[in-house]
Formats: C-alpha cells, structure tokens, sequence
C-alpha cells in the first residue's frame, strides 16, 4: 500500500484512510474500491492519462506514468515476427497476457456465444482456471514469449491477475471500449486479438488477420493512413 494514501480520500464517496489505491492509469486520484473507481469514471476519464499542468512557477511536473513500462515503436512489426512480447518487464508480459485472454473470451461471447466455463462469462468467480489453460497453450508455442520465461513465471502470472483491485484482475471483464482507454491506444484491442490468433490458430469469430497484419505492418512503414478494425 502506498504510504502517502494516510491523508488521501476516495474521489468517489470521500472516505478517508490507509486502504486507499491510486488509479493505475494517471495515479492522480485515490479509490477504496473497484466500485468507486468505476462509478466515478464517467466524470474521471476526462482527465486521466492527461499531463498534469505546468506549474505557473514554469518547473515541468512529473510525467504520468503509462499503463505499460514500455511501448515499442513498431508492434505489429514485432506481431509479425511473433516477437510481441520479448524484451518486456515482467509487469508488462503478465497484463498483455492477461488482456489477451480476457479479450479473445469476451470475443468468443460477443461473436460467437462461446462461454469460457472456467470464466467469469461462464459463472466462475473468477477466470483463473480459464487462463491457465490459455497458459498452457502459449507455452506450447514457447517462441512467444520472452527468454526469461518459466513454469515458475507461470504461476506468478495467474497469482498477479488475482489482485482484485488491480486492471488485470481475473474476477473483471474488459470490453474493447475499456482496453483502448485503458492503454490510451485504439489499436490495441486489435493487437491482443493478433497475439491471441498466433496462440489459438484464428483470430475472433475464426477470422484470419493476415490482410489486417499486412495493412497495418504498411502503415507502421509509412505506406498508408491508417485502418480501422472490423470488430467491435
């Protein structure tokens, strides 16, 4: 818990105290729950993820830290090559990971109705069980991930999306509205939706992301504007 929560209050409902977590996007407001952070977020979005202002004293302010460690210049290059997640923290490979499941079953529900029995979709109290078999296959296509990556990585991972109070927790389910304000990237819904092809053999609704890679890759190389993703 961070310390400096003692003399903060929840945005949302005003309560004060220890138990208080910073929003993990913009760390600039404090919550006691998941249930204020998302009531509060209609009115919280507006300014989340926004540089804070320059004091009038002219010293530039901090930057906001961003939802990821570290974005590359040119990801669906690295899709491409299905180096995605290589050369990224841990922190960084166990929340794409996360995202990637929980966003291939909302897909799976969305445009399909396939429910994940072992996921929140399915009524599980939380889509542990489910993750873990899409573990599985990711480590059945050990070139995917990084060289630091282990059975006992594995386990880390699932332990770090059962923090409730986080953004990666397996108890919650993220539509692609959610993923883009999230990461403030409107082509990341459709990066985890490539990853997720490379790991299950389709993309959603058994499409084939070849043409969307081909265009995208293009745009990265500065051959075109670019495009939209067909999916909602």
């Amino acid at each position: 818990m961070d310390p400096t929560s003692l003399s903060k209050y929840c945005a949302n409902c005003k309560t004060g105290g220890v138990n208080l977590k910073r929003c993990a996007k913009c760390s600039s407001e404090y919550y006691c729950s998941r249930d204020c952070q998302q009531a509060h977020w209609k009115q919280h979005k507006k300014l989340c993820g926004k540089p804070a202002p320059v004091p009038s004293s002219g010293s530039a302010t901090a930057a906001v830290p961003p939802s990821l460690d570290g974005t590359p210049d040119k990801p669906f290059h690295l899709l491409s090559a299905e180096t995605w997640l290589h050369n990224r923290s841990e922190k960084d490979t166990f929340k794409l990971l996360i995202d990637t499941y929980r966003m291939r079953a909302r897909d799976n529900l969305n445009f399909q109705g396939i429910v994940d029995p072992d996921s929140v979709f399915g009524g599980a109290t939380d889509s542990s069980q489910g993750f873990r078999g899409f573990l599985h296959l990711v480590e059945g296509k050990r070139h995917l991930l990084p060289a630091w990556w282990t059975p006992d990585k594995s386990l880390e991972c699932v332990q770090y999306g059962l923090d409730t109070e986080e953004w990666q927790s397996l108890r919650a389910s993220p539509d692609k509205g959610d993923v883009i304000d999230h990461y403030n990237d409107s082509y990341m819904p459709m990066q985890l939706r490539m990853f997720g092809q490379q790991v299950y053999g389709t993309g959603p609704g058994g499409q084939d992301g070849k043409t969307m890679m081909e265009a995208m890759i293009a745009t990265e190389a500065g051959g075109f504007k670019k495009t939209s993703f067909s999916l909602s």
